[in-house]
């Protein structure tokens, strides 16, 4: 499995259940990755999607441990061990904050867009850079939308 997320300066994610700023050039670069694989995410990160409904082109396969809790057009899995049962190798993890914390040593590969900046916020991945599990493996050059600079680094586990 691999995952993708935009982090700050603080390697924070989201405040108040939604992201920290919406970058389109970083929007198409995750559509790009992850259309036509499965997407691992939570319920919560789901509401965030436009009308609460699963992101198309790709499966999704969402962890919820809402009992009842279904979605059309998308998987629910009220576990981790069904879900690691079900998800096939090639799956992406898009979060949220548990989902990613839950998965991330699962993982080979995290595309992370640094963003130049620091925000409020309520919710933090792991900082890679401190983590002696992972690498470095590419570096792309930094760009800069509507004021915001960021830069696409990709990790490996080691």
């Amino acid at each position: 499995m691999n995952l993708i997320v935009a982090v700050d300066e603080n390697w924070a994610i989201g405040k108040g259940g939604d992201q920290l700023v919406y970058i389109r050039a970083d929007l198409k670069r995750f559509k790009d990755l992850t259309t036509g694989h499965p997407v691992i995410l939570g319920r919560k990160t789901l509401a965030t999607f436009p009308g609460g409904r699963p992101l198309k082109g790709r499966p999704n396969l969402i962890l919820s441990a809402t009992p009842g809790y279904e979605v059309e057009g998308a998987q629910v899995f009220a576990d981790v061990d069904s879900l690691l049962a079900a998800a096939p190798e090639d799956s992406i993890v898009i979060g949220g904050e548990s989902v990613y914390r839950t998965l991330l040593d699962r993982c080979d590969t995290a595309y992370v867009t640094k963003i130049q900046a620091a925000f409020p916020a309520d919710r933090y991945f792991p900082d890679l850079d401190a983590d002696p599990e992972w690498e470095v493996v590419g570096e792309e050059a930094v760009q800069e939308e509507d004021g915001i600079r960021f830069q696409y680094v990709t990790y490996r586990r080691k």
